[in-house]
């Protein structure tokens, strides 16, 4: 295991969701890690000092100032560990962390730390798509903390929304990811993916859509998250789990995915467009399930060209945007076609055969300069080609 006898400091600040940092430290310790927790003051409100006394076998650091403690403790703790996870991290939290304050336990040891830090975001939705909160995911991404969620579901408000904790395995898993020997060029970017299909409802039963898995789409983010990108998964309905350290955000029909882009766009140095829009919906939804008949009409309407729509209305290099090309004939003439008429960096041709279902894909790059045919490739190997090439684009242009 990589964690096998790895030295972790779980900081804990003062949300609802602390209570799933008991989890966490027996997780991390199950994989062979030694785990000390520092709490901030409003955190002990929510789970108690004691429990994670009797899980790791030493007193959480809560006090800086505690006589009990000798010497200077953020100091020492920072020393000892390895890796510090934040969990959860609350938007008041990324916030004094990202300005560069020290005037509580777990920030104080994180001033004096010079080695991975992982946050693990949790508040409500509207608190982490405010911009200052933003912002400071931003700064504290671009000094080289990684992230792991938030992911979307209940919060504690009742309502749903991106917001939610990340599981403790979840996190775990990407507090694992930060000692693996892989490369962390893509550090400081921001990469949006589209993942999946998209659902466009006929009836509350029935619905037309299409046979995309989202593995593809998947792999890329995994590769990314591992390489060190700050991720944002956009996905249709999938029967997967998503990978550690993306921010995940599930939609359904291709205009829900249209406002989870363009909400965003602003926000990233690339756009990976592998989701399968569908390219029409009914003009309208019925209330009540269709009944039977010899033969039914639907009236469809076409859906928005999302990529061809940020490709015709970007200004300047950024996002770097990059299309998918699924074809059964003449793949490489109508990929060029897509490279002009949408206006994007990098197109991946692939034909339906090599790219649906199977564990391995036959794709060729397709920009501006000439075809780069990879040949067959793993779904995670192709995963790196395209990121490889998004990090030329976005570094040289």
């Amino acid at each position: 295991m990589s964690l096998a006898n790895k030295q972790v400091v779980v900081g804990i600040a003062g949300g609802i969701a602390a209570f799933k940092a008991v989890e966490l430290v027996r997780e991390l310790q199950r994989r062979g890690a030694k785990v000390r927790v520092a709490l901030t003051q409003t955190a002990a409100h929510f789970v108690g000092p004691v429990t994670f006394t009797g899980l790791t076998g030493t007193p959480p650091v809560i006090d800086i100032w505690d006589a009990n403690y000798a010497g200077e403790v953020h100091v020492e703790l920072a020393a000892w560990a390895h890796v510090i996870v934040v969990a959860p991290a609350t938007a008041n939290l990324l916030a004094r962390s990202a300005a560069g304050m020290a005037d509580d336990a777990v920030l104080a040891t994180l001033r004096c730390f010079d080695g991975p830090v992982l946050y693990a975001p949790a508040m409500h939705h509207r608190m982490w798509r405010s911009p200052a909160t933003q912002r400071a995911v931003a700064n504290l991404n671009a000094d080289g903390a990684s992230f792991v969620g938030p992911v979307h579901g209940k919060l504690a408000s009742g309502e749903e929304g991106m917001g939610r904790m990340s599981e403790p395995l979840a996190i775990a898993d990407a507090t694992e990811a930060l000692f693996s020997t892989q490369r962390r060029d893509l550090l400081g970017l921001h990469v949006l993916i589209t993942a999946g299909p998209t659902v466009e409802d006929l009836d509350p039963v029935r619905y037309l859509s299409n046979r995309s898995s989202g593995r593809m789409g998947y792999a890329i983010a995994e590769r990314a998250a591992l390489r060190g990108a700050r991720v944002t998964l956009v996905s249709g309905p999938v029967q997967i789990a998503p990978p550690a350290g993306c921010e995940l955000v599930s939609i359904r029909s291709a205009r829900e995915l249209q406002h989870a882009v363009q909400e965003r766009r602003a926000d990233v140095d690339a756009i990976i467009a592998t989701a399968a829009v569908a390219d029409y919906r009914p003009v309208s939804a019925a209330e009540h399930k269709l009944k039977k008949s010899d033969r039914m009409t639907l009236e469809l309407v076409k859906n928005p060209d999302i990529l061809e729509e940020l490709g015709h209305t970007r200004t300047g290099a950024r996002p770097v945007l990059v299309g998918f090309k699924l074809e059964t004939q003449n793949l490489l003439g109508y990929a060029r076609e897509m490279l002009v008429k949408k206006r994007v960096d990098l197109v991946v041709a692939n034909e339906a055969r090599d790219g649906l279902g199977g564990d391995d894909n036959v794709a060729t790059l397709v920009d501006a300069k000439s075809d780069t045919a990879l040949g067959k490739l793993s779904k995670r190997e192709l995963a790196d080609r395209i990121l490889d090439r998004v990090f030329s684009l976005a570094t040289h242009g």
